[in-house]
């Protein structure tokens, strides 16, 4: 199971999805924790709201904190005008939005991910390094995002096929319970 946390909500959203959020992480084996790469709140965000969300995931639980939408920023912009079908308008014009700046470097990620290994207490040597759960996208374009889900899936298969290999799962099954037999009541039965 896992569960994507998004940092950049409009108001009304965030506040109806973080009272939820604890629910959808309870035992996931892996979250993706979604921001914007031209938006530094979006980041600050993940920290802020949903850092005590995962709390109630799996305690091997993987983390990958992604940026997306590089396709809007100079350094991320994935393809040439020409690939994806435009042709540069004269005078300099183009058909695509003027690309700006990156503004969250994928060392704040790196940075965000590291918070959260020392948040769950667990030892940098025992889980994936940062430079392997923290990745650039954009689901506009395609770019890195299967890169993201094989990462994952690679990771999470063998932790399933483990916990499987380990014995029954932490559940209780209701379908072969037997009510008692009843008794009869009052004070001498």
């Amino acid at each position: 199971m896992a569960m994507f946390l998004r940092g950049h909500f409009p108001e009304a959203r965030r506040e109806q999805f973080h009272g939820l959020g604890s629910m959808y992480c309870r035992g996931a084996t892996a979250i993706i924790l979604t921001y914007d790469v031209n938006h530094p709140q979006s980041l600050l965000e993940l920290e802020d709201r949903f850092l005590g969300l995962t709390d109630t995931a799996s305690t091997d639980c993987l983390f990958a904190i992604v940026g997306n939408k590089v396709d809007l920023s100079k350094e991320g912009a994935v393809g040439s005008q020409e690939e994806e079908g435009c042709s540069p308008r004269p005078a300099g014009g183009s058909c695509a939005s003027p690309k700006v700046p990156k503004q969250v470097q994928l060392e704040d990620a790196v940075a965000l991910y590291k918070k959260i290994l020392k948040y769950k207490m667990l030892d940098e040597k025992d889980v994936p390094a940062a430079e392997q759960m923290c990745f650039e996208t954009s689901a506009k374009t395609g770019h890195n995002v299967d890169l993201l889900f094989e990462t994952l899936f690679d990771m999470v298969v063998p932790m399933i096929l483990r916990q499987r290999a380990q014995g029954p799962p932490q559940t209780v099954d209701i379908s072969s319970h037997q009510p008692p037999s009843q008794t009869k009541s009052g004070c001498c039965a």
